[in-house]
C-alpha cells in the first residue's frame, strides 16, 4: 500500500503543477520519479497525509539538480532489500512495484529537450539551453526536473 500511496502523492503533485499533459510518457516519468523519491525516502514506513507537507523540503533536496539521485535510489533499494531479508518476511510487494517503476525509468529513453547541453551537445555550440536540441535521455533524467518543479509549484 505504501507504493500506491507514494504514487498517488506524486500524481497529485504533478497534476496540481499542470506542467505536462497527464496522458504523456513524460508525465509518467515525472510521476514515477517522484513516487520513487517519496517511497524510498520513507525510511520509517510512515507515509501519512500530515507528513507530506513536512517532507516536501526533503524531496526537493533529493530531486535537486546535481544530487546523485540515481546512486541514492540504488543505495535505498539495497538497504530495503537487506532489511526485508533480515526480517524474513519475504519480498515486499511495495518494493517490487517500486523496482518495476525503476526498471521502466532506467530502461526507457524519451526524446526530449537537451537539459544538459554541456554533456550531450556539440563542442562548438554556445552554453545555454536550446529548446530545439533534442536527445534521447533516460526517463528518470526527464522526470527529476519535472517532479522538482511540480513540488515548487505546489
Amino acid at each position: 500500500m505504501a507504493w500506491l500511496y507514494a504514487e498517488y502523492i506524486a500524481d497529485e503533485l504533478l497534476r496540481t503543477g499542470r506542467l505536462i499533459p497527464v496522458s504523456t510518457l513524460e508525465f509518467r516519468a515525472g510521476r514515477d520519479t517522484l513516487a520513487l523519491t517519496i517511497y524510498l525516502s520513507d525510511a520509517a514506513g510512515e507515509l501519512s497525509g500530515i507528513r507530506v507537507v513536512s517532507q516536501l523540503d526533503e524531496w526537493l533536496s533529493l530531486t535537486a539538480y546535481g544530487h546523485p539521485w540515481r546512486d541514492w535510489v540504488h543505495t535505498r533499494f539495497l538497504d530495503l532489500g537487506e532489511a526485508a531479508r533480515e526480517s524474513g518476511s519475504g519480498e515486499d510487494p511495495d518494493l517490487e512495484l517500486a523496482r518495476a517503476a525503476w526498471r521502466w525509468l532506467d530502461g526507457t529513453e524519451l526524446f526530449a529537450t537537451n537539459l544538459d547541453p554541456g554533456h550531450h551537445g556539440h563542442t562548438d555550440t554556445p552554453p545555454g539551453l536550446d529548446e530545439n536540441a533534442r536527445v534521447w535521455t533516460p526517463a528518470w533524467q526527464l522526470g527529476l526536473p519535472l517532479g522538482h518543479l511540480a513540488m515548487h509549484l505546489f
